[in-house]
């Protein structure tokens, strides 16, 4: 390796929480401290491993489907949205619900219905299977097209060419939309565009910067899980913009020291449902190897935030015992 003197960490700003996420993970443990243990959470709160664990310790139950919870109980919906039907399971199951949907997917939701109403066609730009494209897609079934990329536009069949209207999965990266958008557009001329950018304002931020770094990056290192969109596209942004090798990790314990080989500039970064504690642990354990040199490189400021849902100002054990 380099001398130590040369050895620095790019660290981005922003990084981690969005105020999504943040909204979610506080509704949780509002929720806990308000009601007491057990809440149940649908799906996880949010995509990060080290979460989930923090709250099951704190009495948070995680479950894939509405019909695991026991009548009676309170229920999170987590941050990526759910379709109408779970809000109906829940009432089937007579749940106390707490809604914790990002506004931003809300927001999305919205326009999916009212695209409906007005008979559109909608395109959805999103990958498969992802919980916000699931939700999304429940609004309006019979009208919304899932595109999953590029090479996925010629398989779209519409009824009206004319009536055609693309919207798009939060967490994707800006160029992965565009680019699918771009021959969208080529295939339907007409085609049109949501009122407003529907990709989350984090996940540009989070991408802005590390484009900024990518050019000097020998090693760019994204604290995130597996299956956070956000954080996989950060290390294939990372990649794309000229860092010669990127990684993503759950926790410090994860990196390797081969990976330092020959490096003298780390870049390092976290997704949007990332808790800064973990940044710290990996900023410490690069310090223990030589990289001690941390300079902060920030492209934009976030101040937004979001209000609670608005069932933790009800009783909702109350409201539960009432619906038995």
């Amino acid at each position: 390796m380099s001398t130590t003197a040369s050895r620095r960490v790019l660290l981005a700003a922003p990084r981690g929480y969005c105020a999504g996420v943040d909204r979610a993970v506080i509704a949780v443990e509002k929720a806990l401290e308000q009601y007491g243990a057990p809440i149940y959470v649908r799906k996880q709160i949010v995509h990060n491993k080290y979460v989930v664990q923090t709250l099951e310790k704190q009495g948070a139950i995680f479950v894939d489907e509405t019909e695991e919870v026991p009548e009676g109980s309170i229920v999170v919906f987590s941050a990526h949205g759910v379709a109408p039907s779970v809000h109906d399971e829940a009432k089937t199951g007579k749940l106390a619900t707490i809604d914790a949907t990002c506004p931003l997917v809300t927001k999305v939701h919205k326009e999916a219905v009212r695209f409906a109403d007005e008979d559109y066609d909608i395109l959805l730009v999103g990958h498969e299977g992802h919980e916000e494209v699931v939700g999304t897609m429940g609004e309006a079934p019979e009208r919304i097209h899932l595109v999953d990329g590029p090479e996925d536009v010629a398989n779209v069949q519409v009824r009206d060419e004319s009536k055609v209207v693309w919207l798009s999965q939060t967490t994707l990266s800006v160029d992965e939309t565009m680019a699918t958008v771009g021959e969208l557009k080529k295939r339907f001329p007409l085609l049109v565009s949501p009122p407003s950018d529907d990709i989350c304002y984090a996940t540009q931020n989070r991408q802005v910067v590390v484009k900024q770094i990518a050019p000097e990056t020998d090693l760019l290192i994204v604290v995130g899980s597996k299956n956070s969109s956000n954080s996989v596209r950060l290390v294939e942004v990372g990649l794309e913009y000229g860092a010669k090798a990127a990684h993503l990790v759950d926790f410090a314990e994860e990196l390797d020291e081969a990976w330092l080989t020959g490096v003298t500039t780390v870049s390092l970064t976290s997704g949007a449902s990332v808790p800064e504690i973990l940044v710290q642990g990996v900023l410490g354990w690069l310090a223990e190897r030589g990289f001690a040199d941390v300079q902060t490189v920030r492209t934009a400021e976030e101040t937004l935030t979001f209000s609670l849902p608005k069932e933790l100002r009800r009783d909702l054990r109350a409201e539960a015992a009432g619906k038995l």
